[in-house]
């Protein structure tokens, strides 16, 4: 299943009528490391610095009324300028040259950090040139707002490649196309290939595209997306085993 949700692009959908039980947010796990817990399980995300650092996307048209708008999911990671998101590259390619804001810790139709402005864009050649889904990551730049830097509102967490899959359970934070607040889960990934992982999550459906996988020690290592833009099921994510080419891509995206 695609886990973009386009408001302004038609496309094919897969419609997954779900019930949707959640844990209660006291369950949301706050770091993945060893003794986090429990595993597998999707809750609601509380209101925390860290949770500031994910939000939703939208088209710009929608920042005037963004509920019930939002299409993909992205984070925000550091880098010199202190303006970077990272998302899945199919919620960002730019084919119909859609303008797009990005609002971070959104929650119920509020953006309590306010609404950014999302500039260029950086995706990888393999997907650029084939739409490969083992390129399936970009970035995008984001304008100051009010004279501030986005980093500087949100904080941020670490873009790292070459982390071998499964080497720590990661926690998954996106925002769901159903619902109006973010929610995660924590487990290990497992290889799907050797250039996609993925990981045991349940009711990331269609919006959740571009959630960060971010392990205990607040770096991103994987982007949801890559195999089928993010799986077939909502129970069962996928992400591009981050390699050379999204480290060369983060090098192109820092370089300005």
């Amino acid at each position: 299943m695609n886990r973009t949700s386009r408001i302004y692009v038609t496309s094919r959908r897969v419609a997954l009528c779900v019930v949707v039980v959640l844990a209660a947010t006291s369950a949301s796990v706050a770091a993945a490391d060893e003794a986090a817990g429990p595993f597998g399980v999707t809750a609601v995300v509380g209101t925390t610095a860290d949770s500031a650092r994910v939000g939703a996307l939208f088209s710009a048209d929608k920042a005037g009324s963004l509920s019930g708008n939002h299409f993909c999911t992205a984070s925000v990671v550091h880098s010199p300028r202190r303006d970077l998101i990272v998302t899945a590259a199919h919620c960002v390619d730019g084919d119909d040259g859609t303008s797009l804001v990005f609002v971070p810790a959104y929650r119920d139709g509020l953006a309590p950090y306010g609404v950014w402005k999302v500039g260029r864009r950086y995706l990888p050649d393999g997907w650029s040139h084939g739409q490969d889904e083992d390129s399936d990551v970009a970035f995008a730049a984001v304008a100051e707002r009010s004279g501030k830097r986005l980093e500087d509102v949100t904080g941020a967490n670490r873009f790292v490649t070459g982390v071998a899959t499964g080497a720590t359970p990661v926690t998954v934070t996106g925002y769901p196309d159903s619902r109006e607040v973010p929610v995660d889960c924590t487990n290990r990934p497992v290889a799907h290939s050797t250039t996609q992982q993925r990981i045991d999550c349940p009711e990331f459906t269609g919006g959740t595209s571009g959630s960060p996988w971010v392990n205990g020690d607040h770096e991103v290592v994987g982007v949801l997306g890559g195999h089928e833009q993010g799986g077939a099921t909502a129970d069962t994510s996928y992400s591009v085993v981050l390699g050379g080419e999204a480290a060369e891509l983060f090098r192109d995206a820092t370089a300005r």
